[in-house]
């Protein structure tokens, strides 16, 4: 059993197990945070940008003033944005049987494996997980179209010229795993690979192992992975949460029993409380707003932002700001909000209940009925003649780095009055806001991370208790599980077993000796009778002789039990073995037949009779012992 590790990010893993004769890609996360390197793509032109000097050396001897700008003291690439994709020469992706996705974060690379490995297989995943998987990508890509830059930046790429960049350029690494956004097609071909499931469904693979998904807590659909065969379990955790949130509760129960438990995805903010900070979340929100201000808040079209907004209905009227309007911009905002409101069965017991009421499983329905709470596809048609200030506006993308937070970035950086609310913990704030230094706008980070930390995940192992924990962290590694296959499963035809004729060789336990062809298909193993030889047809004319099947070999006994020594020393002095001297051993005992100097060692599993050129008194030793086993 052989985990690969395809992804140097904590919370987007990408890893790959082999077992059983099948391989698994265990979610396919993409790393965005090389994003973070590079320029802005503003939807409205930004003459800041636009004016940022070109990079040279110190010496003049590296010139890259068409592919680096310098902005605030550091050195952005100004191309479109690339992402950092899981490794893909560490072993052959065209191997993958089949791809198991645990939410809807861990599957942004799907396309760049299924469209450009030679991938043949399945991918499974939940109804929620491909809905919402795919309202990301589609933003993604329709964030990307929507500000195209037609040069692509490679030179800064190569290693020599590489050295000579200034932090952090100099240190990232993997740069040519870099690669821009896939197109809407290569995300609907992609998608088409997936095959739903639901929690607890049992999924053959292969006829080797079942997959199962599991709840995991963290968001709509999330799921935790079951793989076992007959005789092995493994369990995958990636991106779970034991707080009570909107999604259904993580179910524990079935991860006991585990000989190997994959941990991944856990909080990368440890100390970040997340109820501690939806209450800074909200009052600093309000305190923006009384003075006049703008809040800004960068965020994903779903997770985390519906637990903001139910936050925020809750704490509206208190705080007196019932006539802030509330601005949700994302090109797949509307399918965001609707979706979450239709996948009840996915939801915790609290939100479900709610749906047989009637109402709506999350208070938002209501905020956009009394229009406290818009949403539109961009800053672009209706919202720019709607809009008004002070207000409170949700945004992609968390990078700062395209979306329509770019624009408001830039519309409301230069006031101190208003504010940036980062909720999101996947990216450096500081990062994020290095290229609109100097800013004016306070920055307040709030990061909401529901995922387990360490204190519950030394709970949640000590309830399941698995033989094994492996958590892979490091890119290009390669982890021998230390589980070892023991058993296999093997059928018996029912024709076979009614041959079988069983010995009892202790109470409760009988055994029978068997002849029979082992039949293997599709790792399902059968136990078949032996085919007899066809007859041949007699045949006046001579032919060549042929050659004859191989003969069936009759099996050779088997023996059970134990010697018992006071009875076969009785049973050697009948039959004249006088002298014999008997010696204990850690294994059982040694007799010494003296004047015949032979020895018989009796031990567990087995009985030696050693005397030299001597055949008739081995025989009559042989015979003595055979009366107290028993033939099977």
């Amino acid at each position: 059993m052989k985990l690969y590790c395809l992804s140097g990010h904590p919370t987007l893993p990408c890893n790959v197990l082999k077992f059983k004769s099948t391989t698994i890609m265990l979610d396919c996360g993409l790393d965005t945070t090389s994003v973070l390197n590079f320029l802005p793509l503003p939807l409205v032109h930004s003459p800041r940008l636009s004016k940022l000097p070109g990079w040279v050396s110190k010496d003049g001897s590296a010139n890259l003033e068409k592919e680096l700008k310098e902005c605030a003291g550091r050195v952005f690439v100004d191309s479109q944005p690339e992402f950092c994709l899981p490794e893909r020469e560490l072993l052959d992706l065209s191997t993958i049987d089949v791809i198991l996705i645990s939410n809807y974060h861990c599957m942004m690379a799907l396309p760049y494996i299924t469209e450009h490995t030679g991938f043949t297989g399945t991918v499974y995943a939940t109804e929620p997980t491909l809905t919402i998987g795919r309202l990301f990508m589609e933003e993604l890509v329709n964030f990307m179209e929507r500000v195209p830059k037609a040069q692509s930046a490679t030179c800064w790429k190569n290693k020599e010229m590489q050295r000579m960049l200034p932090g952090p350029l100099k240190d990232v690494v993997d740069v040519w795993a870099w690669k821009r956004s896939y197109s809407i097609q290569e995300v609907n071909s992609a998608l088409s690979k997936v095959q739903l499931v639901g929690y607890s469904q049992k999924v053959e693979l292969f006829g080797a192992v079942q997959v199962s998904p599991l709840s995991s807590g963290y968001s709509l659909g999330s799921s935790n992975w079951i793989i076992q065969s007959h005789h092995e379990k493994v369990s995958y955790v990636s991106g779970s949460s034991l707080l009570t949130t909107h999604p259904q509760p993580m179910d524990q129960s079935s991860l006991k029993n585990s000989d190997v438990l994959i941990l991944t995805g856990l909080t990368q903010m440890p100390t970040a409380n997340p109820d501690g900070m939806l209450g800074e979340f909200c009052s600093n929100l309000a305190m923006t707003i009384r003075a006049g201000g703008n809040v800004l808040v960068p965020c994903y079209s779903s997770g985390v932002i519906y637990d903001l907004l139910e936050c925020l209905y809750q704490f509206i009227d208190s705080a007196n700001l019932g006539t802030t309007p509330f601005y949700f911009i994302s090109p797949v905002a509307n399918s965001s909000l609707e979706f979450s409101q239709i996948f009840a069965e996915w939801l915790c017991h609290n939100k479900q209940s709610k749906v047989y009421l009637p109402e709506p499983p999350f208070p938002h329905a209501e905020l956009i009925q009394t229009n406290k709470l818009k949403h539109y596809p961009s800053i672009h048609g209706d919202f720019s003649s709607e809009f008004r200030q002070p207000c409170v506006v949700f945004t992609g993308h968390p990078s700062l780095r395209f979306g329509d937070v770019v624009h408001f970035m830039e519309l409301w950086g230069k006031s101190s009055i208003n504010t940036i609310i980062f909720t999101e913990p996947d990216f450096s704030y500081l990062d994020a806001l290095a290229p609109y230094q100097p800013l004016a706008m306070k920055c307040v980070y709030c990061p909401i991370d529901t995922r387990l930390n360490f204190h519950q995940v030394s709970k949640l192992l000590k309830e399941v208790q698995p033989l094994h924990v492996v958590c892979p962290e490091q890119r290009c590694s390669v982890l021998n599980l230390p589980h070892r296959r023991r058993y296999e499963r093997i059928y018996i035809l029912p024709e076979l077993a009614n041959s079988l004729v069983p010995s009892e060789i202790k109470p409760g336990v009988s055994l029978a000796t068997v002849s029979a062809v082992l039949h293997s298909k599709d790792n399902k193993h059968t136990l078949q009778s032996v085919p007899k030889p066809p007859p041949v047809a007699p045949s006046k004319k001579r032919k060549r002789v042929l050659e004859e099947p191989p003969a069936v070999l009759a099996p050779k006994t088997l023996l059970s039990g134990a010697v018992p020594l006071e009875a076969f020393l009785a049973t050697l002095q009948k039959h004249g073995f006088t002298e014999v001297k008997v010696e204990e051993t850690a294994d059982g005992h040694i007799l010494h037949l003296q004047a015949e100097d032979t020895l018989i060692q009796l031990e567990e599993d087995g009985t030696h009779i050693v005397c030299d050129n001597n055949e008739p008194l081995r025989t009559t030793l042989r015979d003595l012992v055979l009366r107290f086993l028993q033939k099977l």
